[in-house]
């Protein structure tokens, strides 16, 4: 085998040598590792008047202003119906949508995000309990980051469901509580590196200016107590208005200033639930002493509203809340603190930062607040003791803690992958045994269970065909693979069985078609490329019994894999030689298929031979090449580079790495899902790629095969290296988390066979002989070995 021109040492993710970037298929080039972090944020945004939008505006200024290396794009979750209009966002998402999600998440993965970063809660998200986040988040390709705004201590079933699902596809999730991040390790099982604890940012303003701001509001030297939010039944305003006739019977001179607007989520009950509270005030005789303040206002008008206040009271009723943004800012700019025992309160309020009240119980905030009123030397040290707890979370702290998280999610940057070094074939040895090979690991270590099946030792026999490494060891194990292809054959139905048991029984009398198109192209690779003569014969003489099967297979994979064997054996042989008549017949009848089915299937933005991407997708443009050529028919050469250049346009994310279709795309029509991504895809890429080179002399098909080779180590959406090259192993892919440990026949087959492919990409000159691991001569000798006499000795 001929080793790599020069020194072969890539840039992962850039389809170029020693540092250069090159476009493969249009589209923006790969950023360098200097290059900023882009981050998509997905939350409800201003203007929208709410508590997570003004959240989601925070997180976005504080990185800008503090980590400008991290670049962010915002994707608003919209409401249609409150036509807001929102000014220089990325992309808006119709929440009750599920069209809008798709387009935002492909816009997304376009984009070249780095890290995905979404803002949750169960109420913004369309579906039932906003269930349309999770079709979201499977079409993410990017790392994704999940803040849980909500925890439930007993969330119902669909919810429960929800949060698993954002938990699976999440690389870190964060909450601001220690009781959220319990609750997701005990009843989520999610594992406790995944999950950040970050408490709520809050502004950074000096300590003790009351006085200054109460001037502006008119109450100078007056107490001022403070509740601010959107007002509901749940907030609890209502106790504290029960309250006030006990406080201002001892401080006359308080005020209970409210400030925010009636929930939208009310409706037109939101009036009567703003009167009812008016009404109650004025019942108690204590009207004059609330101020209303009925407007949402913008984060530095309620800053300034909030330093004029002593007192901030949350007489939440909802135990459950995680977060309060407002109990942040308070505490963060030493306000002493009345609150009922929710979930933020406990955690923020502990260690005398504040004082905690039982719920629905007027007598005990009135209690509270008249202990801090009638102890000045208290209040102020309540007050201190916040502003210390609010140094904490102030937003530097917040923005560095959020940049860190950030970059915990991303994938690893550009890293250098060598081709020179063969793999070894320890792991493929480790996989097989007397019978065959292993179908499945678990980690490293075979998994007898699942026993055994045609594809993989199709495969095995393929790569024993061109593997380097010591010649009567790579023979035995060849002869061990063909032995299993061959009993494999049934005579009695004319059909190979796939799958095996461990104690060699078949577990059914036929295999799937994809199977035995699978062992079809074995024997014809075998015939075209492996080194013992004898084999060459067997293999031949088996092809010719097999092949008639396939005039009666009409499914594109099957066919493929049928036409790809049939061109290895024309190529062998030679294209006249009259023994390959039924080969030649497969390639004019799978060629003639799939060209019509293309023409069928496709449409302006879809170029492609069927409604859904499967696996192995690019084998049918790879076939249709193949018998374009040898048949001279240009019009299926055409197609099939085309139709390739299509899908691997499809397999190139905007950083410029391969991106494989994932396994959770099946079922879906004119669509693609980033996860889970296989071996198998990356080497269907280098090997079409190696058939369109071979075919066009277009170096853009050696630079995608040189990609989709990097996705092995570490060139792919998660930056995690799935090949080890002294043992030739390679986990079974890359899921949302990261790498499958398992390392399976199919995978550990699929690294290999891609090597092969790609030394013979980079070793071929465009004035070499052709396109294949032995040359025209080999053909003919094999044809001369092949005639009546010696082939009938081998023939089933």
């Amino acid at each position: 085998m001929s080793q790599v021109p020069d020194s072969s040492s890539f840039l992962l993710a850039t389809g170029a040598r020693h540092g250069e970037v090159v476009p493969l298929f249009g589209g923006e080039r790969p950023r360098r590792a200097n290059a900023p972090l882009r981050v998509a944020v997905i939350g409800t945004y201003l203007p929208r008047k709410c508590g997570l939008a003004t959240f989601t505006a925070d997180v976005v200024e504080q990185l800008r202003a503090h980590h400008p290396e991290i670049a962010v794009d915002v994707y608003a979750l919209d409401n249609p119906d409150q036509g807001l209009a929102y000014d220089g966002l990325a992309g808006v998402i119709s929440a009750g949508e599920a069209a809008d999600y798709a387009r935002v998440a492909r816009a997304i993965n376009e984009s070249g995000a780095d890290v995905v970063w979404i803002q949750h809660e169960f109420g913004i998200f369309g579906g039932a309990d906003g269930a349309l986040v999770c079709d979201f988040v499977d079409r993410l390709a990017a790392p994704l980051v999940v803040t849980l705004h909500t925890v439930l201590t007993h969330p119902s079933d669909n919810q429960r469901a929800i949060i698993d699902h954002l938990v699976r596809r999440a690389s870190q999730v964060m909450v601001m509580s220690r009781h959220g991040r319990e609750l997701l390790l005990r009843h989520h099982h999610a594992p406790a590196g995944l999950v950040a604890l970050i408490p709520h940012g809050a502004p950074d303003r000096p300590f003790g200016r009351e006085a200054a701001f109460k001037r502006q509001l008119g109450l100078a030297e007056r107490p001022v107590l403070m509740t601010f939010g959107l007002l509901g039944p749940g907030k609890g305003i209502d106790h504290m208005i029960e309250a006030l006739p006990a406080i201002v019977a001892r401080h006359p001179d308080v005020v209970y200033r409210v400030v925010g607007q009636v929930h939208p989520g009310l409706g037109a009950a939101g009036g009567s639930y703003r009167d009812s509270l008016h009404a109650l005030a004025d019942r108690l005789g204590v009207a004059g002493h609330v101020l209303w303040e009925e407007r949402f206002l913008d984060t530095p008008e309620l800053l300034d509203q909030l330093e004029a206040c002593d007192i901030y009271v949350t007489p939440y009723l909802n135990l459950q809340q995680s977060t309060s943004g407002t109990l942040s800012y308070a505490v963060a700019l030493g306000k002493a603190v009345v609150s009922t025992p929710y979930v933020h309160a406990r955690e923020l309020l502990a260690e005398d930062a504040g004082i905690l009240v039982e719920p629905d119980s007027p007598d005990a905030l009135s209690a509270a607040i008249n202990r801090l009123l009638d102890d000045p030397a208290l209040l102020v040290a309540t007050k201190r003791q916040a502003y210390a707890r609010g140094r904490e979370t102030i937003w530097p702290e917040f923005a560095a803690a959020s940049a860190d998280l950030v970059r915990r999610a991303a994938s690893p940057r550009l890293r250098e992958a060598p081709l020179t070094a063969t793999p070894g074939l320890t792991a493929v040895f480790a996989m097989s045994d007397g019978t065959g090979m292993l179908q499945h690991g678990i980690g490293p270590v075979p998994d007898r269970r699942h026993g055994y099946c045609l594809d993989d030792n199709a495969r095995a026999l393929m790569l024993m065909n061109v593997a380097t490494g010591p010649a009567q060891e790579l023979h035995s194990r060849a002869l061990t693979y063909a032995s299993f292809l061959q009993h494999a054959w049934n005579p009695d139905v004319r059909r190979f069985r796939n799958f095996m048991a461990f104690d060699r029984a078949w577990c059914e009398d036929i295999g799937s078609d994809d199977s035995n198109g699978r062992a079809l192209w074995a024997l014809g690779h075998t015939v075209e490329h492996q080194a013992d003569p004898a084999l060459r014969r067997w293999a031949l003489g088996w092809f010719d019994t097999v092949a008639p099967v396939f005039s009666a297979m009409d499914y594109p994979r099957t066919l493929a894999f049928a036409m790809l064997g049939s061109a290895a054996v024309v190529r062998a042989m030679g294209p006249d030689a009259e023994w390959h008549a039924e080969a030649r017949r497969i390639l004019e009848r799978g060629g003639d298929l799939l060209h019509r089915l293309l023409a069928t299937s496709r449409r302006p933005d879809w170029t492609w031979f069927e409604t859904m991407l499967g696996y192995d997708n690019p084998r049918l443009p790879q076939a249709l090449i193949e018998a374009g050529q040898l048949l001279q028919r240009a019009d299926w050469l055409d197609a099939g580079v085309e139709s390739l250049a299509w899908i691997a346009d499809r397999q190139r994310a905007a950083a410029g790495h391969f991106r494989p279709v994932g396994s959770e795309t099946f079922g879906h029509d004119f669509d693609a899902y980033p996860f889970d991504q296989q071996p198998l895809e990356a080497q269907a890429a280098v090997e079409a790629a190696w058939s369109a080179f071979v075919a066009t002399g277009d170096g853009r098909w050696r630079d995608h095969a040189r990609t989709a080779w990097r996705w092995y180590f570490g060139g792919n959406d998660r930056g995690v290296c799935l090949a080890d090259l002294a043992s030739g192993r390679c986990r079974d892919g890359v899921t949302p988390r990261g790498a499958n440990e398992n390392c399976g026949a199919e995978s550990i087959l699929a690294f290999q066979l891609a090597y092969y492919t790609l030394v013979r990409i980079e070793g071929l000159g465009l004035n070499s002989a052709g396109p294949h691991h032995r040359g025209s001569q080999e053909g003919r000798n094999l044809e001369s070995a092949s005639r009546p006499d010696s082939h009938t000795a081998t023939h089933p």
